[in-house]
């Protein structure tokens, strides 16, 4: 038996709102009104909009037959007389089939063309499928009971007749068209040259006649493979037309109307892969998103109520849904640290230690805690959440033959695009596409550097133009995220050219994503060294820090100071730029966010000299550390135990002084070590008392040995 290729289920599941099942012996009033419906129903098929690409001559048919049944429910109306059992029965089976042909006309309507195209059978058995249906009710109807004129008896009597005598029908068309897309698709994929005339006819066929139609294909396309339902295979086939039209839509019809879209969100999914390199880190300094690629926000990001800290995963600051433990000890959001790993690191994120092996445990215990606390705070639980199929829509997109190469068509198109002899317009708009194709899928990324871009997007960071700066540098922060870009990222002497962005960008957008892009790239060791040798580059992200207009902006410019202040020889240059501070003030800031992003980059300033004398020497700092070890968050104390420790071993007796005459300093130091919510929280803790009560110690024996000398 040959092997059947997996179904693709092409319309979005859906909730189907049946009409409630009526009592078996209704009043005359709720009889009526299921007559109304009845009517009203018909109406509405009648009127609406028919399928105008592929499936119309099914949709016609029984859109016409339906609407013949119209007069049957007026008389009936207009009668105002009870309805017999066996009659009522007949029209709540029929009210059933009547409402499931509407949701499929409309799924017809607005389903995905391609899809419709490739399974055409399917959706030609579904109209045949009501169409029986409807014969079985007619057939039973007992129109005797009623008291109905002639004409209205022969119309019921021709609908019947029609619909006994269907029969499935294929258009003859459609099946020459599946045919001429699917030698399309298959010479994608073995790499053969595509005849533009050949494609503009089949996208002429299927009324994708601009960008915009091929945007709303493309969106269609994608909310049917974010179903968590659907199998690999399948999603794998979405993925194979979303990215032939992506390809079709720029070689037919150009990318203007794209480029006016706002994409203020379309970066997020790099900021989220992003958020991973904070190395020891407890938080991320860049931007989570709110879904997307998803028409719903995530039930984790639209709670009021604070979950507890643990819940949280340390990369992207969500309850997890699917908590895993790492060979540290540590756990993260299953999906999350994937992508770490997957985008080639061997170190476990929160303490930097390197990772012995790769494999992720369940954290059971933890998710039990997580659903329990979820049911009594009525907050959605993610326990019926399908893991593969999550993992799959945050980072898949060319995954198969046909998507990858579909992929390597438009990111060598694009790229052609960028070249100076092409005028400003069209630059800034390839320059745009690629901003987004660079945005999900480390396919896509390889495809687009192997192409040739990155050389050719270097120039436009330079660009008078404030949107082509600000796609051209969006589209280098989504390339950077690849390990494997990032050197030649650097190779093409992008640095300098990223932080001029980062100095005097057109739109605050440009500058965000130009520390945003420093952020990534340095997340390499060597870059470390050679992006904070660059004598703008600290300067630049301090006056971002100190300027932003977002937090999300302040973020990035924090992580990537962070970043390159994990290299020690970057410190003295923090600390000679003034970020010190800039960094103390953001301790009061109300976003919950940057205090612990600024207190996690004191802690590395803390432990040199120079970052001592300048953290101590702002007034009050000391007070303003020892409070967060009572009200701050569990990675703020974690930070400000830290400093303080660091503070007290390199300034000695003053900053122990300083610190001793806070009253509530002891106390809050004694609470954390015995309450602390970390173990490194505990045992820094415990290493400053320690401190603490050796320095009182050899400071009475002085005094006493004073007294004594007096």
């Amino acid at each position: 038996m040959a092997h059947q290729p997996p179904a693709l289920h092409v319309f979005k599941r859906r909730r189907q709102h049946e009409p409630v099942a009526l009592a078996s012996r209704p009043s005359p009033s709720s009889a009526m009104s299921l007559v109304k419906a009845l009517l009203g129903l018909t109406r509405s098929i009648a009127v609406c909009e028919k399928p105008h690409v592929l499936q119309r001559r099914n949709a016609s048919n029984i859109a016409r037959r339906i609407e013949m049944l119209a007069s049957l429910f007026e008389e009936i109306r207009d009668l105002r007389r009870p309805l017999p059992p066996s009659v009522l029965l007949s029209f709540q089976e029929l009210y059933s089939i009547l409402n499931r042909a509407k949701l499929l006309l409309d799924d017809c309507r607005e389903a995905s063309y391609f899809c419709l195209l490739m399974e055409q059978e399917s959706v030609a058995q579904q109209f045949q499928d009501l169409t029986q249906s409807m014969a079985v009710i007619l057939q039973a109807l007992p129109l005797e009971l009623l008291d109905l004129q002639v004409e209205v008896k022969e119309q019921i009597h021709l609908v019947l007749a029609q619909v006994r005598k269907a029969k499935l029908y294929l258009d003859p068309g459609e099946i020459q068209l599946r045919e001429e897309a699917k030698a399309l698709l298959a010479k994608v994929e073995n790499k053969k040259p595509l005849e533009i005339l050949h494609l503009r006819k089949l996208f002429t066929r299927l009324q994708l006649l601009n960008v915009r139609d091929c945007e709303t294909e493309m969106q269609r396309l994608e909310e049917l493979r974010s179903e968590q339902y659907r199998s690999t295979q399948v999603v794998e086939k979405l993925t194979s037309f979303s990215c032939f039209v992506r390809y079709g839509k720029c070689v037919l019809y150009g990318i203007a109307e794209a480029a006016k879209l706002e994409v203020a969100a379309d970066d997020a999914a790099a900021r989220l892969q992003n958020s991973a390199t904070t190395s020891s880190r407890n938080s991320s300094a860049s931007e989570e998103v709110s879904t997307s690629g998803s028409d719903a926000a995530d039930p984790a990001t639209a709670i009021a109520i604070n979950p507890p800290e643990d819940f949280l995963c340390p990369i992207n600051l969500e309850i997890m849904r699917d908590p895993v433990i790492v060979a540290t000890g540590q756990t993260y959001e299953r999906v999350a640290i994937a992508r770490w790993l997957e985008g080639g690191h061997d170190t476990c994120p929160k303490s930097g230690q390197k990772l012995p092996h790769v494999r992720l445990i369940p954290n059971y215990a933890l998710k039990n805690l997580i659903t329990q606390w979820c049911l009594e705070n009525n907050v959605p639980s993610f326990e019926k959440s399908d893991k593969k199929s999550t993992r799959r829509n945050e980072e898949s997109l060319a995954t198969n033959t046909v998507a990858l190469e579909a992929t390597k068509l438009t990111a060598s198109f694009l790229t052609e695009m960028l070249r100076p002899s092409k005028s400003p317009e069209t630059q800034n708009q390839a320059a745009y596409e690629l901003r987004l194709l660079a945005k999900c899928g480390m396919d896509n990324r390889v495809c687009i550097a192997n192409a040739g871009a990155i050389p050719l997007l270097v120039p436009l960071l330079l660009s008078k133009d404030p949107k082509t700066q600000e796609n051209a540098v969006t589209a280098l922060l989504n390339l950077s995220i690849c390990e494997s870009i990032k050197i030649p990222i650097m190779e093409a002497r992008a640095c300098e050219a990223i932080i001029e962005v980062l100095k005097s960008g057109g739109t605050m957008q440009a500058r965000e994503n130009a520390a945003a892009t420093l952020f990534s790239l340095a997340t390499v060791d060597d870059l470390k060294v050679v992006i904070g040798s660059k004598p703008d580059a600290i300067p630049a992200l301090v006056k971002l820090l100190r300027e932003g207009t977002s937090t999300r902006g302040k973020r990035d410019a924090a992580t990537a100071l962070y970043n390159l202040a994990v290299y020690q020889g970057n410190r003295a240059s923090l600390v000679d730029t003034g970020a010190v501070p800039v960094l103390v003030s953001l301790l009061s800031d109300e976003e919950a966010a940057m205090p612990d992003d600024a207190l996690a980059l004191l802690t590395l300033i803390a432990g040199t000299p120079e970052g001592m004398t300048a953290i101590f020497q702002i007034p009050g700092v000391i007070p303003i550390l020892v409070r967060f070890l009572s009200h701050g968050s569990s990675r703020g104390k974690e930070h400000a135990i830290v400093v303080l420790l660091a503070l007290c071993r390199t300034g000695g007796e003053p900053v122990v002084k300083s610190l001793l005459k806070d009253s509530n300093a002891f106390p809050s130091i004694y609470h954390l070590f015995t309450t602390g919510s970390t173990p490194r929280a505990k045992q820094k803790a415990g290493s400053l008392l320690k401190l603490l009560l050796n320095w009182k110690s050899a400071a009475m024996k002085a005094a006493a040995a004073t007294a004594a000398a007096h």
